[in-house]
């Protein structure tokens, strides 16, 4: 397998869906799209005709990415992992050292990372930062907004 894509049981889960989804009930209603607008006429100028194709196309390519994705998975799952150090799939509370501020972040895959909920990436400045650590230990993060330090309050695997 090229280019393992380190992925959570969930997020596998939500790609496999995804691309049921696009076989199941996009590509049906757009071919279904497609047939409508044919029967308007004149392809050449048929905007409704050229919409419908354009969607296929996106619906194709999207369909063909989420099956590359499949393929790549790497399957990780954090409760079988032992140890007390930051790795993929841990949730890991953090204290800001100059605002005193928690927070938590659960790191994951690229493809499952969504900063909005606390679940970020491995290979975000922060997610960089944390892999490999223990509890107690302070990261300096090199972020866009500048640099923080972060103590690492807890490690845990959920």
């Amino acid at each position: 397998m090229s280019n393992p894509l380190p992925i959570t049981r969930a997020g596998l889960e939500r790609l496999k869906a995804e691309l049921h989804h696009l076989r199941t009930v996009e590509r049906p209603k757009n071919v279904r799209d497609i047939e409508e607008a044919r029967g308007h006429g004149d392809l050449s100028e048929n905007a409704d005709y050229d919409a419908a194709k354009q969607r296929q196309g996106f619906i194709e390519a999207q369909m063909q990415a989420l099956s590359a994705k499949i393929a790549r998975a790497q399957v990780i799952d954090p409760a079988r992992i032992k140890g007390d150090r930051v790795v993929f799939g841990v949730t890991v509370d953090l204290l800001n050292c100059e605002t005193e501020e928690e927070i938590s972040y659960t790191l994951v895959g690229e493809e499952e990372s969504d900063a909005s909920v606390g679940v970020i990436s491995i290979t975000s400045p922060v997610g960089r930062a944390l892999l490999g650590k223990a509890q107690g230990d302070v990261v300096e993060v090199r972020a866009p907004r500048g640099a923080m330090e972060y103590e690492i309050l807890a490690i845990r695997v959920e």
